[in-house]
């Protein structure tokens, strides 16, 4: 069963997804990140050269085959249909996601703003429908909640 962790209160969503990313990488997994154009090509630069750790490998969707199949990170607007099921999908574009995968773990990112909350709830309730088990982790004040019904 898929497990969807939403991460939420966060105030610098490229810096956090740029640990975030480092963290799923040592831990041994592939990371697949999908968020706008925009956001994209900023996380790409800081993945460069993000605070002590330096490069973090990784790969922009549309990347030669070879370089993106060796890339432990791939960063993409949307679900790449060839891309195999093991990655953790950290989603940061403020919409569920029609992944024709069945993964292990979906990450959400989250800003503080009302806006980002608000459409976080509706995808909460879509996640909850489909039976996915649910984790609430708020970075504002370091506490996680799983809902009582996802195990």
């Amino acid at each position: 069963m898929t497990q969807v962790a939403f991460h939420i209160g966060i105030d610098d969503r490229v810096g956090y997804a740029c640990r975030l990313v480092r963290k799923v990488l040592a831990s041994g997994a592939k990371a697949l990140v999908l968020a706008d154009a925009a956001t994209l090509r900023r996380l790409d630069e800081a993945l460069w050269v993000s605070e002590a750790a330096g490069f973090t490998p990784h790969a922009m969707a549309g990347a030669p085959t070879t370089i993106a199949a060796r890339s432990p990170a791939l960063l993409a607007e949307q679900v790449p249909e060839n891309l195999a099921s093991d990655a953790v999908l950290i989603n940061m574009t403020g919409s569920v996601q029609n992944d024709p995968h069945s993964r292990e773990r979906l990450i959400e990112l989250v800003s503080g703003e009302e806006f980002d909350i608000q459409a976080a709830r509706q995808r909460w309730k879509t996640y909850k429908q489909r039976g996915f088990s649910l984790v609430n982790h708020d970075v504002r004040h370091g506490s996680t909640m799983k809902t009582p019904d996802s195990g």
